[in-house]
């Protein structure tokens, strides 16, 4: 309703490895509650989670470890609002290529993402990315042993692509998912979205 008070959202930050800190500024940039999480009781208190880039074979081997897989499985089946970033992209995938042996993912996101795509440490870039839907100019996106979206399903809108027409971000539902780095270049519009989407999600309980 125009002129309402936003609903006060908590949006939690997975704090396995990788850039937390990075995450957790950008959302209280926007005026979001922001904290991270590292156990199961820490999950069930936010309204929408970000998975950081990092190494997702960690991730993977840590979620497990320290008891978090299956609940945030079930908190993705059950909607709640996930933004992935690099590894998180990988983490959200249903399926992935050039897994390691074992690896698994949280998956929720009707897609196929392939692990480095771009090569070692040594290649990652620096490119802008066109993001439309998103609104205002092209995002600086710092790509680091990204990864590619190499097949996306029909419940999968694209929102944005390389130059040669690769996918590097998109959304499904409550889920998005980009391959490249926005909370190091201190582009906000994906946790913007993510918000918007937990203050919908929050809305209708």
């Amino acid at each position: 309703m125009a002129g309402s008070t936003p609903i006060q959202i908590t949006v939690g930050v997975l704090a396995l490895q990788g850039a937390v800190r990075e995450h957790l500024d950008a959302l209280r940039r926007l005026g979001t509650e922001a904290q991270p999480v590292r156990t199961p009781a820490d999950l069930a208190a936010v309204n929408a989670l970000v998975i950081p880039g990092g190494e997702s074979t960690v991730i993977d081997k840590l979620s497990r470890a320290f008891g978090l897989d299956g609940p945030i499985r079930a908190a993705i089946s059950g909607g709640l609002p996930v933004l992935g970033t690099c590894a998180g992209l990988i983490m959200l995938a249903d399926r992935i290529q050039g897994q390691a042996a074992g690896q698994r993912t949280f998956g929720g996101l009707d897609a196929t993402v392939r692990r480095n795509a771009f090569g070692s440490q040594a290649e990652s870039f620096e490119t802008d990315v066109a993001v439309p839907e998103l609104g205002g100019p092209a995002m600086h996106g710092v790509f680091i042993r990204a990864p590619i979206v190499e097949e996306v399903g029909p419940g999968v809108t694209v929102l944005g692509r390389l130059d040669d027409g690769r996918i590097v971000a998109v959304q499904q539902g409550k889920l998005l998912g980009v391959a490249f780095h926005p909370e190091i270049s201190g582009e906000d519009r994906f946790h913007a979205r993510l918000i918007d989407l937990a203050r919908e999600a929050a809305g209708r309980n």
